[in-house]
């Protein structure tokens, strides 16, 4: 119960000797209990993922660090995320800092990088060492970031509590997911922050467990396939998250689609006139 009641919108709480994370007052059913906002570093602050353009939370953020507000990461551009990073931005003189949007549909339109940082870019926040680390997949602007001395990578929606993150194609990829998770298990970290949710404990085991979780929902994807014939999305859905409640369908749609996407282009499904079939060798 301390745990969850820590994840309180507007309540700055302090995660570890330089990070500290105030939550955004847009609770739902794919925002958990908000966006996470995390504040890094002390004399000089960067704010990692500013959330929605709210001015509560504008005003939590600038009662917890204020002028010392150096940059605005953001992770990604999905409108959870990014839009309050431009008022931010106006109000502190801050860099802003992150991939630009693509043009999906589903993004922020109104965040302008002044930097982009580069794959395996390292800034330095005063005593703070982030490590950018791009990781397409749920979208394709999606850039995790390790604190090195405590050991602690944000991973935005890449990685979340209790969840598996959607895969939004046509901007988000299957295959470039795993690959992004191949990466991140590469580096040396321990604890995860994720973009909605409490700090993940053990992060390796988790990154371990998401794998495990995409490769055999992809071969339930087959084996569904192959019992059908032939289906639709819509008819593939059902039966492919037999497991998941309804109310979450429109979304598991998404990223049965993205496994379909990953099938195709390994010759093991094909699609026509709007329907899916499994390939025969």
């Amino acid at each position: 119960m301390e745990a969850r009641s820590q994840l309180a919108p507007g309540q700055c709480v302090a995660l570890g000797r330089n990070v500290r994370r105030i939550v955004a007052p847009n609770a739902g059913l794919m925002t958990g209990p908000g966006t996470n906002t995390y504040l890094i570093g002390h004399g000089e602050v960067a704010v990692l993922d500013p959330g929605p353009d709210d001015a509560r939370h504008l005003d939590a953020i600038l009662a917890s660090a204020g002028r010392a507000i150096r940059w605005v990461i953001v992770t990604h551009t999905h409108p959870d995320h990014s839009p309050l990073a431009k008022r931010l931005a106006e109000r502190t003189g801050a860099r802003l800092i992150g991939l630009p949007p693509p043009d999906d549909g589903r993004q922020d339109a109104t965040f302008i990088s002044q930097h982009r940082p580069r794959d395996a870019e390292e800034l330095m926040l005063g005593e703070c060492r982030l490590i950018a680390i791009h990781t397409p997949g749920h979208a394709s602007n999606c850039v995790c970031y390790l604190l090195e001395d405590e050991r602690l990578l944000f991973t935005g929606d890449h990685v979340l509590e209790g969840v598996t993150p959607v895969i939004l194609p046509p901007d988000g990829d299957m295959s470039a997911y795993l690959h992004s998770i191949g990466k991140l298990e590469a580096l040396d970290f321990e604890r995860i922050a994720p973009g909605h949710g409490d700090i993940i404990e053990h992060g390796k085991r988790t990154l371990m467990a998401l794998r495990v979780h995409r490769l055999a929902r992809e071969a339930k994807v087959l084996r569904s396939l192959q019992r059908l014939t032939a289906a639709t999305l819509d008819e593939l859905t059902p039966v492919v998250y037999d497991d998941v409640p309804t109310d979450r369908h429109r979304w598991a749609r998404l990223t049965l689609e993205a496994h379909l996407i990953k099938l195709a282009r390994e010759s093991r499904a094909s699609q026509s006139d709007g329907l899916w079939r499994p390939c025969t060798s």
